[in-house]
């Protein structure tokens, strides 16, 4: 058990070198890393949020929003169900629902039968899912009722989350920000947290904003002023400009919308240098633009975000190539933020900031030097008392867990790991798990000795006896951390991390690696006795 051959030697010594290469990056200060060789090992750990600073949001969908244009949507639905089969009706929001009245209380019975399709959810209906959306009802002559359900609305909030949290992270990713942790919590809230974030103003208006754009024709039916006085005409709104300054009337039909651009990006105007962003839609875009603009020369086209006027420019000429720009009031921070949102796509709803927390890079010091002297002191209690338990054993034993510390490091930089706190504590508590199975080795040898046996029989039954029972301890405490890394979320998450490839490193070193050094010392020295 103790003899090693020389390959096997080889090996060992071979995996511990490479997993101390992987760790180096994490000692060398940032300009030795930039100036080493590419195919040379340089990925240094990422710190956490709590480890040095950054920003917390966490992010809330409106769910009255989200009803309101389910709602809306139904009665367009209704509407256009109805009319494709010449069947007269007005149709009225009415709280979850609406409420459709027809002239003709005879064609009742088969605006019912024919308003049920509303309440299926196949496969790409507005809804989605297969559960039941709506119910349709008459209790009336003449008035039906169209309610959403509960099971419903649940189906479409939850495809608005995942939805929310895929666009969340385009929008962070496309900034840089390097290891942003995004999720879900609870039925409409997202947490955000952005290590190392500097301009938190800036991220909280990216997040925050819906980034819905529309191209809509202006209204020149009435001037504005008559409109603000009056009211402005049916399926007319009045919008305001982007900066407030000024208001303009917007037919409400959508001409082309946000969701048919491929591509978006900040640039200068060639004639005025002025910042701009310059967009291109996909095929289908393209084509509804290039009808939109050769039938509408000579009148201003509405370029809307989030329900205000970015510009409204007069069409010239036909533009038929799927490609403009959209010009404003743009500083080259602003244009590049408003072409981020426009790649990342728009929220499906409506997103608010409900709670914003900065944790400054002094904080995030203090926890750095809070958890190394956590890690130091509590590894120096476990060598003192392994050496004061084993002497000379002990010393190996802490070599081992040393090995051990720098090939966590070193996998985890691998893999590109963010280092936490709860990170940090699952390093600590690997510490001692290594440390328990040199305990139960050195344990078996001593009893061993008392047994009467020689020292190499001692050696030899102490290591070979006591790997089944360092696999079982450790194995069973594997899947607690798997178990932890799948249900858990966030800090959680970081402990299960490096516990878990903590384990494995330690069944390598506490076992495999303490073998090869004894097995060393006991050619070395031909001892007769044990110092245990």
């Amino acid at each position: 058990m103790l003899h090693f051959s020389p390959g096997k030697t080889a090996a060992v010594l071979l995996t511990l070198l490479i997993g101390l290469w992987l760790a180096a990056p994490n000692l060398m200060p940032v300009s030795w890393r930039n100036a080493m060789p590419t195919w040379l090992p340089h990925n240094a750990l990422t710190l956490g949020l709590d480890l040095q600073g950054g920003s917390y949001f966490l992010l809330e969908v409106d769910k009255n929003a989200v009803l309101k244009d389910q709602v809306t949507s139904l009665r367009t639905q209704a509407r256009q169900v109805l009319n494709d089969n010449k069947i007269r009706s007005q149709a009225a929001l009415q709280g979850r629902g609406i409420l459709v009245t027809l002239p003709n209380p005879d064609d009742t019975s088969k605006a019912v039968d024919l308003l049920q399709v509303l309440g299926n959810s196949p496969d790409g209906n507005l809804f989605g899912g297969g559960t039941r959306t709506a119910t349709v009802t008459s209790n009336t002559p003449g008035q039906i009722t169209i309610a959403l359900t509960d099971e419903g609305l649940r189906d479409r909030m939850n495809r608005i989350m995942q939805r929310s949290v895929e666009i969340v992270g385009n929008r962070v990713n496309g900034t840089g920000v390097v290891e942003p942790i995004i999720q879900r919590q609870g039925d409409n809230r997202i947490v955000v947290q952005l290590p190392g974030l500097k301009d938190p103003d800036r991220f909280k208006e990216l997040l925050g904003k819906t980034a819905k754009l529309e191209f809509r024709l202006v209204d020149l039916s009435m001037p504005v002023q008559q409109a603000e006085q009056t009211r402005p005409p049916v399926d007319s709104e009045l919008l305001p400009s982007q900066d407030g300054t000024q208001k303009f009337l917007v037919q409400d039909q959508v001409m082309v919308a946000g969701d048919e651009l491929t591509d978006a990006q900040a640039s200068f105007d060639q004639n005025t240098r002025e910042p701009v962003v310059s967009f291109r839609f996909n095929t289908n875009g393209a084509r509804q633009f290039g009808r939109v603009t050769t039938e509408n020369v000579n009148k201003p086209f509405a370029i809307v975000l989030d329900n205000k006027v970015l510009s409204a420019p007069v069409i010239r000429e036909p533009i038929t190539g799927g490609s403009g720009q959209i010009s404003g009031s743009f500083t080259a921070q602003s244009a590049q933020d408003l072409a981020l949102l426009l790649r990342s796509g728009a929220l499906p709803a409506p997103m608010t900031v409900v709670q914003e927390q900065t944790v400054g890079p002094g904080l995030g010091q203090a926890a750095i030097h809070a958890g190394e002297m956590a890690a130091l002191v509590g590894s120096l209690l476990v060598v003192v008392f392994m050496v004061a338990s084993y002497g000379l054993f002990g010393i190996i034993a802490s070599i081992a867990v040393a090995l051990n510390v720098g090939m966590i490091f070193g996998v985890l930089s691998l893999l590109g790991a963010t280092l936490t706190l709860p990170g940090i504590a699952g390093i600590v508590l690997t510490v001692g798990i290594a440390v328990d199975s040199n305990v139960l080795i050195y344990e078996r040898i001593r009893e061993e000795v008392r047994a009467g046996r020689t020292v190499l029989m001692s050696l030899d039954a102490g290591f070979s006896r006591a790997l089944a029972t360092i696999l079982d301890s450790n194995i069973t405490t594997f899947i607690a951390a798997t178990v932890l890394y799948f249900v858990g979320t966030g800090a959680v998450k970081g402990f299960a991390v490096t516990l878990g490839i903590g384990i494995i490193t330690t069944v390598f070193t506490a076992f495999t690696v303490t073998r090869l050094l004894v097995s060393w010392w006991y050619r070395g020295v031909k001892p007769r006795s044990i110092p245990i």
